[in-house]
């Protein structure tokens, strides 16, 4: 069937991902998307086939898609290249496969068509550990990772057709940025009913069966103790006092593993804790936050008593979306919530809920006055206002600071 039969009529560009993503074409490299279920990797296949319709002559399009059953007779690395040789042209040939990682022994598969150099090569993955700290080994360094997250504010505003307003900053907070969510409206039961069977899918099939843990139950506990502490260091005193209320018998350094395979599903980042002044890394007390912030709000509620969690778990995602690393700062007995390195360029950022409170604007700003560098800070709050800068610290409002490019 041709590859055309697969690709939807009406495809909304992210084109943030279109920038990064185009300087790629015909570099000898594998480029790899890969995210959380449902963000929306697949749809960036279909948005770079057209855009390779648009910009080659009579391109050579292969296209594969490990989640329709034409082609599940593909299932290891000979099948896929036997496939692929099928179907080259002596015209330039651009390869497309979808959850890439189905396909027994993949990475042996592409490195032997990317020595052929007659393919420019593009896939999709859904498992952390599989397709990023194990990929750059497999491939010898010829691959690079182009990691897709739920839409930013910006995209949500685009995909739903929305107007800036509180309105619609508070329903981005409640129901994320699950792409697919354009289909079927921003009503609370259409919506989580939509997210509890990616989360169901995700624990299910991401994390438990590819684990083999037996203990379901604990899994979806642990996950609720994420969606509680947001925002807070997850230390070995605190999983400690979270097994005893559980009257679990898991040693903390298990939930960590735990942990990494929520993280590896792509459900949960880890925001690990760094030294502001040294940059030294620290091997524990790390913060955990939500790939989507419609997930975690299924899994404990969207309620006023965690808003301020929501607000630092958004303000996270912003600078993740944007290329950053994020850390969380640590400064003597001070704290910052994210420091984001890209480029060699940093910056400093606070999140709160309101700035009325003076202890709280003394702690905000006075820890970021604290650090003695000219990197840019920034404190973000729904206060409904943007005070004027602070020293040189800029205060946004947190729906004027998603609309920033960061």
């Amino acid at each position: 069937m041709d590859y055309k039969a697969y690709i939807p009529e009406k495809i909304i560009l992210r084109q943030h991902y279109l920038a990064s993503s185009s300087k790629f074409l015909e570099k000898d490299l594998i480029k790899i998307y890969t995210g959380q279920r449902r963000v929306g990797k697949s749809y960036m296949l279909f948005q770079m086939i057209k855009y390779v319709e648009q910009h080659y002559k009579k391109p050579n399009i292969i296209y594969i898609s490990k989640e329709l059953p034409e082609f599940r007779e593909i299932r290891n690395d000979k099948d896929l290249i036997d496939f692929v040789h099928s179907r080259i042209s002596g015209k330039m040939n651009f390869l497309f496969i979808d959850e890439v990682q189905e396909i027994e022994n993949f990475h042996k598969a592409l490195r032997s068509l990317l020595a052929e150099k007659q393919y420019d090569i593009w896939c999709t993955g859904s498992n952390a550990a599989m397709l990023s700290d194990d990929i750059s080994g497999l491939m010898s360094g010829r691959s690079i990772t182009i990691n897709v997250f739920a839409l930013s504010y910006k995209e949500f505003l685009l995909f739903h057709h929305l107007s800036p307003g509180s309105d619609t900053l508070d329903k981005y907070l409640r129901y994320g940025g699950m792409p697919f969510l354009h289909n079927i409206g921003l009503e609370d039961e259409l919506v989580f009913e939509y997210l509890k069977g990616i989360y169901s899918t995700i624990l299910f099939k991401d994390i438990v069966a590819r684990q083999n843990i037996r203990n379901t139950g604990f899994v979806e506990n642990l996950l609720s103790f994420a969606a509680d502490n947001i925002g807070s260091i997850v230390s070995a005193k605190k999983i400690s006092d979270f097994l005893r209320s559980e009257k679990i018998n898991i040693s903390p350094v298990r939930v960590i593993e735990y942990l990494k395979y929520m993280v590896n599903a792509y459900i949960l980042f880890r925001c690990r804790r760094a030294d502001i002044q040294g940059k030294k890394i620290f091997e524990f007390g790390e913060k955990y936050y939500f790939e989507d912030l419609g997930l975690r709000n299924i899994i404990n509620g969207y309620k006023f008593n965690d808003i301020g969690k929501i607000i630092e778990n958004a303000v996270f995602l912003h600078a993740k979306y944007h290329g950053y690393d994020v850390f969380t700062g640590s400064s003597g007995t001070k704290e910052i919530d994210f420091i984001c390195e890209k480029n060699h360029r940093r910056k400093y950022i606070q999140a709160a809920y309101s700035l009325t409170d003076k202890k709280v604007y003394e702690r905000e700003f006075g820890n970021l006055k604290a650090i003695r560098d000219h990197h840019p800070k920034y404190v973000v709050t729904m206060t409904p206002w943007n005070m004027d800068n602070d020293e040189g610290i800029e205060h946004f409002q947190l729906e004027n600071f998603l609309m920033k490019d960061l």
